[in-house]
C-alpha cells in the first residue's frame, strides 16, 4: 500500500482556463457566484497502520436496511463508536473511519501525529490517529480499528448538524450495497466467503432493469471508467461529494461537450473554499449506456496524481450522479449497478 504525500493546494482558481469559453478570468467576473458545496473527501498524507488491515466485521443478520437522512447532499447515518453515538456521513471517497476531534480528543494516539493531509481544495487540520474498540452501525459491528481524526467543524457549520465523522470505503470493502436515494435506504449484504463469487441480491435479480459496470478499489479508494470523446476517463466514486468535478487539464475535445454556466465556491475537508466553474457535460457514456447531461464542476486536479501515486483522475462522481438513478455496488466482485 501506498502513502498519500501532503496535499496543501489541491484546486486553483481557473483564471486561464482554455476551452471554448474563452478567458476564464472574465468568465470568472462576470458570472455570479451560488452557494457554497462540499465537493471532496480527504485525502490522507499517510494511511494509518490499522488502515493496511482490514477490521474484523460480524452483523446480527447478514443482510439489513439502514435509513439516512440527508445533510444537504450528503449522506448522514446513525452509528456508534465505542460509547459516544451519533451522525456519521457516508463518504466512499475516505479511505476509512475518520473521526470528528472535537469528540474524540481524548483518545490517545496511537502513533505519530500528523501535521497536515489534505482534500481537494487543500490542507485540512493535523490529524492523529487512534485504537476505537467497537464501531457499530445498525447490526454490523466492526472491532478492532484504527481511525483518524481531524477537525470537521466546519462541515458541522455549514450542514448545521453535530458530525462525529465520515464512514469511508475500507469498512464496505465486504459487502453489497444498494443505495435508494428517492427513500433514504441502503440496503448492506456482509459477502461470506462462499457467497464471495455467486452473490446477488433479490433486487438484481431482473438484470433487463439495470446495467452492471466494472469498479476498482485501490488502497480504499473507488474508481469507475466512463468515455467521452474517444477518452476513456477514470472518476472517483464518492459519496461524500455534492458534485461531480472534472479536470481543467483535459484535452479540449472532452470541453467541447461541456456547456459552462455558472461559478462557485468549493469547500472542502479543510476550511479553504476556492471558486470553480459549474456547467453541464453531455455525451459521457459509461459501459456504453449513454449517462445524459449531468451538473459538472470544472477545476484543476493537478495535486490530486501525487496523492494517487502518480495515478492521475480525470474527476469525481458524486450526489449528482449517484442520486439520478437506484445505484448498487459489490464490492467484494467489484461491479457497480445502475438502476435504468
Amino acid at each position: 500500500m501506498f502513502s498519500f504525500p501532503t496535499l496543501i493546494s489541491c484546486i486553483g482558481i481557473l483564471l486561464s482556463f482554455a476551452i471554448t469559453i474563452g478567458n476564464g478570468e472574465a468568465a470568472l467576473k462576470n458570472i455570479p457566484a451560488e452557494k457554497s458545496i462540499f465537493t471532496d473527501s480527504i485525502l490522507l498524507d499517510q494511511l494509518p497502520a490499522g488502515f493496511n488491515n482490514d477490521p474484523v466485521v460480524t452483523s446480527d443478520t447478514p443482510t439489513c436496511t439502514i435509513p439516512f437522512n440527508r445533510a444537504g447532499n450528503l449522506i448522514v447515518i446513525k452509528a456508534r463508536v465505542d460509547t459516544t453515538e451519533g451522525n456519521f456521513i457516508l463518504d466512499t471517497g475516505a479511505p476509512g473511519l475518520i473521526l470528528n476531534m472535537t469528540y474524540f480528543r481524548h483518545y490517545t494516539s496511537s502513533s505519530h501525529t500528523r501535521e497536515e493531509s489534505g482534500g481537494i481544495t487543500g490542507s485540512v487540520s493535523t490529524s492523529s490517529p487512534a485504537d476505537v474498540a467497537s464501531l457499530v452501525v445498525g447490526p454490523i459491528k466492526y472491532s478492532r480499528i484504527e481511525a483518524d481524526r481531524i477537525n470537521l467543524g466546519h462541515i458541522e457549520n455549514s450542514k448545521g448538524i453535530r458530525i462525529l465523522g465520515l464512514l469511508g470505503m475500507q469498512l464496505f470493502k465486504r459487502f453489497e450495497m444498494i443505495i435508494d436515494y428517492e427513500n433514504n435506504l441502503i440496503h448492506l449484504h456482509l459477502i461470506s466467503k462462499k457467497e464471495a463469487r455467486t452473490y446477488k441480491s433479490d433486487m438484481l435479480k431482473d438484470t433487463s432493469a439495470y446495467n452492471e459496470l466494472p469498479i476498482a478499489i485501490k488502497d480504499n479508494k473507488l474508481f469507475t471508467y466512463g468515455e467521452m470523446a474517444g477518452k476513456k476517463l477514470t472518476f472517483i466514486l464518492d459519496t461524500g461529494a455534492e458534485a461531480n468535478i472534472l479536470d481543467s487539464r483535459l484535452p479540449n475535445k472532452i470541453f467541447e461537450n461541456v456547456s459552462i454556466t455558472n461559478r462557485i465556491l468549493l469547500t472542502g475537508s479543510g476550511n479553504t473554499k476556492v471558486e470553480a466553474l459549474t456547467g453541464d457535460m453531455r455525451n459521457m457514456k459509461m459501459g456504453g449506456r449513454d449517462m445524459g447531461n449531468l451538473p459538472v464542476v470544472v477545476t484543476n486536479l493537478e495535486k490530486m496524481c501525487r496523492a494517487y501515486d502518480d495515478m492521475c483522475l480525470d474527476g469525481m462522481l458524486g450526489f449528482d450522479f449517484l442520486s439520478l438513478h437506484k445505484i448498487g455496488f459489490n464490492f467484494v466482485n467489484l461491479k457497480m449497478y445502475i438502476w435504468k
